[in-house]
């Protein structure tokens, strides 16, 4: 492991104990109000700034830099609440969270919700989330229904770029699985 890999992880670890109490109260919260399983592709995001952190620092962008939804396409219809996501890049390089590699940043995919503040991190839930182990494809469950997604990359911190590498934001329809609809009842 370098050095610069080594200062890295360690810092990432200083900030996570730093901001052990906020994780943990967090947590319990989330706990209370709904229980919820970690997806397989989860990746623990960067502890929030405190309110007084003075102004974050935004990595560039290439300006011809763009990431895009390789699939599903904009305007399908699913028949299956089961939905392969997979994600490309162009002219910008995707590495994990963590790794701090000029024109590189991870995915995080925005489900049904407006994009975030540019200056901040993205926030890690269920609207937003994070592939921070450089992945560029999921599996996700989504209900019946019409559902928007859009890609945004973070840099090793989860802050967007500048000028932010997003996506165009596309519209999904998902039809409930033949079988799984309630039966009509009989008369």
């Amino acid at each position: 492991m370098t050095t610069t890999r080594r200062l890295t992880a360690l810092a990432v670890i200083c900030t996570a104990l730093l901001a052990a109490p906020d994780i943990l109260q967090r947590a319990t919260a989330q706990q209370t109000d709904e229980p919820s399983e970690a997806p397989d592709h989860a990746m623990p995001s960067a502890p929030a700034a405190p309110a007084a952190a003075p102004a974050v620092h935004r990595l560039p962008a290439p300006p011809d830099a763009y990431v895009y939804i390789g699939w599903p396409n904009d305007g399908e219809v699913i028949r299956s609440n089961h939905i392969k996501i997979w994600f490309g890049t162009r002219n910008f390089g995707v590495a994990p969270a963590g790794t701090d590699v000029p024109n590189t940043g991870h995915h995080h995919l925005l489900i049904d919700t407006a994009l975030p503040p540019m200056d901040e991190p993205i926030p890690s839930d269920k609207r937003h989330v994070h592939f921070g182990r450089g992945q560029t494809e999921t599996t996700l469950d989504l209900p019946p229904g019409t559902h928007t997604l859009q890609l945004l990359m973070g840099d090793a911190h989860h802050i967007p770029h500048d000028p932010p590498v997003l996506s165009k934001r596309i519209t999904i329809r998902v039809m409930a699985e033949k079988g799984s609809e309630p039966a009509a009842a009989a008369n």
